[in-house]
């Protein structure tokens, strides 16, 4: 089995494939920074546990990590707790499957790679990922299948978080749509503001960015629009901005990458 490893600012998310690339299992955690390779090793083994799997079943791990404390963490618990080798670890500096047409791809972090390389296999070309997380990422994959980049955002709670620390007035409310955009509430005001504002914040990004797209090709025809990430969910029911709604769209980028490294290198099991 393949375990993949997307470390984010906020949650990681665990994603464990079979050697035929099925996806079999999901599970998400919180980031944090303090963690230690023996306390994300419990961790682990304690999931495997919990669902009767054995984590000595793992015959692969790919990781893709934004934050290099834990990157380390990581890293140190399979190579040396679980004795992994060859771990992979996807970066922008080593060939990934996906061509990316920028500047310097050097500063494409992993979790964009994977997303965009998902997205591509799962929708075809161009198909443009927003994804929702502790950042709202938009990535771009044009007609030719290259990533082009996108937009970067802050994030729904990250957002919420700094609205309330400096508004003495205003308290914590659950994000989740209003029923309407017009809020007869403080309540209903702050959802309102945040979570529809964050929908019309992603249409008129995606929107421009389509355009400029068809500027460059006039024959692209229609942009594939998809949402991924932790408040992707709720977003989603106030707009119809996207096509689809991928929950697994990292973890499975992150399997496809490492599929292509494996069949790069002749070692492809299954």
């Amino acid at each position: 089995m393949l375990l993949t490893v997307d470390v984010g600012n906020t949650q990681t998310t665990l994603g464990l494939f079979d050697t035929d690339g099925q996806f079999i299992r999901q599970w998400r955690m919180a980031s944090d920074k303090t963690d230690t390779a023996d306390e994300l090793h419990e961790r682990l083994f304690g999931y495997f546990l919990m669902f009767g799997m054995k984590l000595s079943d793992v015959t692969d791990v790919a990781l893709a990590s934004v934050v290099p404390g834990l990157t380390r963490e990581w890293r140190f618990m399979f190579d040396h707790i679980l004795q992994k080798e060859d771990v992979l670890v996807v970066d922008s500096k080593r060939d990934c499957g996906i061509v990316i047409d920028m500047p310097d791809p050097r500063q494409v972090g992993a979790d964009r790679i994977a997303n965009a390389m998902a997205a591509r296999e799962r929708y075809g070309s161009p198909v443009i990922v927003v994804d929702f997380g502790t950042a709202t990422n938009i990535d771009v994959v044009d007609r030719s299948g290259s990533f082009r980049g996108g937009a970067i955002m802050p994030g729904l709670k990250l957002s919420a978080g700094a609205l309330f620390s400096r508004a003495a007035k205003l308290s914590s409310v659950s994000l989740v749509v209003p029923e309407h955009a017009l809020g007869d509430s403080t309540e209903t005001a702050i959802q309102s503001g945040i979570v529809i504002g964050a929908a019309a914040q992603a249409e008129g990004i995606v929107r421009r960015i389509i355009a400029e797209l068809h500027e460059e090709d006039p024959q692209l025809g229609k942009v594939t629009v998809v949402a991924t990430g932790g408040y992707s969910h709720e977003i989603s029911q106030a707009t119809d901005l996207f096509d689809a709604l991928d929950f697994d769209l990292t973890v499975r980028g992150i399997y496809l990458i490492w599929q292509h490294r494996a069949r790069k290198r002749g070692g492809l099991r299954g």
